[in-house]
């Protein structure tokens, strides 16, 4: 069996396995990057060297943020793994707690609960070719997996990313994505919606750009996240490539509260999001009652 498979990975404990998991982890915000007029990403680390040197999690798992006084919102942890100088949050404005975070500046204080919830099957992807199909702020999970597979890329076949947005002032991480562009063990495509003056990468909607591309189900794997209307066509798209539903994986982080599966808010039948996702199977997906 392999170290972690999908819904049942087991949850590090961060060295703080009789921590109190209602209790937050004070953490610095050390820089905040603004990356679309909605959408900000916030490096923080956290107050307790030592919590920090201990803290462990895997690619797809999830934190919550919490303003003190205002509430807390759940987000995925969108630093890999592999690189542990501080733990990276991308925040879009949508409500009260997440307009209160985007009024940090780098030296306030945050609330952290994490690692929560379960992984990508990384360790079952190794050896096959991967395919990343994002939109907009869903790039974020995307991101984490996608880094970690690239600082160890030995263990994975091709890597293609298809990245899209109804804009160029929509795409989150843009500060990254000529890196990407540029790597040779990476293919990266980028899209927006319309035509835009200077856009110089493909246009049109990402299922459609994804049938163009054409990537080969065999020994492959795609992992999609986005807008629920993006899903639902990208799903479509890659069901008339061939892909099985067993070979597609997705997230679905925003039916979070607690984190620890005590309040009951994220079932979906007997499964519950926080403990069983966020990463879920295209096959376990279909096998839940229609409740999403």
């Amino acid at each position: 069996m392999s170290e972690q498979t999908g819904a049942t990975a087991a949850r590090p404990t961060n060295g703080a396995g009789t921590r109190n998991p209602y209790l937050p982890m004070p953490a610095r915000v050390i820089e905040v990057i603004t990356e679309t007029p909605t959408i900000k990403t916030f490096r923080v680390v956290l107050e307790d060297e030592q919590l920090m040197r201990d803290f462990t999690f895997q690619p797809g798992q999830v934190g919550q943020l919490s303003m003190f006084g205002v509430g807390e919102s759940t987000f995925v942890i969108n630093s890999p793994p592999t690189r542990k100088e501080y733990l990276q949050f991308s925040v879009m404005r949508a409500g009260e707690n997440t307009t209160a975070l985007h009024s940090l500046s780098a030296g306030d204080t945050v609330g952290v609960r994490a690692p929560l919830g379960n992984c990508f099957p990384y360790d079952d992807m190794k050896g096959k070719d991967i395919v990343f199909i994002g939109g907009g702020i869903g790039m974020a999970p995307l991101r984490t997996l996608l880094l970690f597979m690239l600082d160890n890329r030995k263990d994975y076949g091709k890597i293609r990313l298809l990245y899209g947005a109804r804009s160029p002032q929509d795409m989150a991480f843009s500060a990254e994505l000529p890196d990407w562009l540029g790597r040779a063990d990476l293919e990266c495509t980028l899209t927006i919606d319309r035509e835009a003056e200077g856009w110089q990468h493909k246009v049109g909607l990402i299922p459609n750009v994804l049938l163009e591309m054409h990537p080969d189900p065999k020994n492959c794997v795609a992992i999609t996240c986005g807008p629920p209307i993006m899903i639902k066509f990208t799903l479509q798209a890659l069901e008339k490539l061939n892909f099985a539903p067993e070979q597609i994986y997705t997230t679905l982080e925003k039916r979070m509260k607690c984190g620890i599966g005590i309040c009951g808010r994220c079932n979906i039948g007997n499964k519950y999001v926080c403990i069983d996702g966020p990463v879920f199977s295209m096959a376990e997906l279909n096998a839940m009652p229609n409740e999403l």
